[in-house]
């Protein structure tokens, strides 16, 4: 059944209504994953079943809310751009980075070298394919791929994720298009290192394993302002936690952010693998899985799980 977002007012806050509203968002995701498909231009990532579909919702006690396939692994594929801005504003710090990246929205597909080539030698921002590749050629000077794993670890909250060492393989066997906006930085003067370094970091990155609960996780150190709820260890400087926000909220669900931004309004970011985190400040973190794709790729399901949850729970940031 396909739950409409009209029904009476209730406490939001009220843990039974709000598991309530989570599953009532599960059976959406659930119909609207059969509208979209599965991935398909890295070979890997076309072995998705279409049907799979998730939530979890985790706060400060502890005790996620989930539905669905939350334990599931699948590649982090676009995510990883969060993890890997946060990397570089931690170790290189605000200046440096955006010495390299812009901020800006680009209206364009993920992939889309249209601009790059056109109007700008530096990509607009870390949330397009240029950007994170440019993000990814500083940090391939001061870190190796154990070094930005062990900081995805701690960024998400999950000690179990790993290479998914066939999606990798995948990713460097047809990722030319990635190879191409490599060079063309190369060839403006402006990428920060060696191209194929650079790439082999970037594709192994978009390739690590994750799940629902590991993007709840992740959501949630970003409500946090970039603390471990449970550990009390601070991961990164709460003022960093505004600017990955404000870029998520801005550019993280590629060419269809400023819709999503109206009909969600919650900082979030989507991967081609399915997933999407989202996070409500100092409340929740937020992650789906559903590997049915819309036109603009993103899940299908994992959009209309959190137009259901933000409406009927409010959460959007300028409610």
């Amino acid at each position: 059944m396909y739950i409409t977002y009209e029904r009476a007012e209730f406490d939001v806050n009220d843990i039974g209504e709000i598991r309530r509203v989570v599953g009532e968002a599960y059976h959406n995701g659930v119909e609207a994953s059969k509208h979209g498909r599965v991935a398909d231009y890295i070979p890997e990532l076309a072995k998705g079943k279409a049907d799979d579909f998730g939530i979890c919702m985790l706060g400060t006690s502890g005790e996620p809310i989930a539905f669905g396939d939350v334990e599931k692994r699948f590649s982090i594929q676009s995510i990883s751009k969060v993890i890997n801005l946060a990397a570089s504003l931690k170790f290189l710090g605000f200046r440096e980075t955006f010495s390299h990246v812009g901020m800006e929205p680009t209206g364009d597909t993920f992939n889309s070298i249209l601009k790059l080539d056109t109007v700008s030698d530096l990509p607009f921002n870390p949330m397009i394919n240029a950007g994170a590749i440019q993000i990814m050629s500083m940090l391939s000077n001061i870190m190796d791929f154990d070094e930005l794993l062990g900081f995805a670890r701690a960024f998400c909250m999950d000690d179990k994720i790993e290479l998914n060492t066939p999606v990798y393989l995948s990713e460097s066997e047809t990722g030319d298009r990635n190879r191409a906006i490599a060079y063309l930085l190369k060839s403006k003067g402006v990428l920060q290192g060696d191209p194929d370094k650079t790439l082999d970091l970037y594709f192994k990155m978009c390739s690590l394993n994750v799940n629902a609960k590991t993007l709840a996780n992740m959501g949630l150190l970003l409500a946090c302002r970039g603390q471990n709820p449970f550990s009390g260890k601070h991961v990164i400087y709460p003022g960093y936690i505004r600017t990955i926000k404000s870029l998520m909220f801005t550019c993280g669900l590629y060419d269809e952010s400023g819709e999503f931004g109206v009909m969600v309004g919650l900082p979030s970011k989507s991967g081609v693998g399915g997933g999407i985190v989202s996070t409500v400040s100092d409340r929740w973190g937020i992650g789906t899985f559903g590997p049915a794709l819309n036109e603009k790729s993103n899940s299908a399901g994992g959009i209309a799980a959190l137009k259901h949850i933000s409406h009927l729970l409010k959460l959007n940031v300028f409610s």
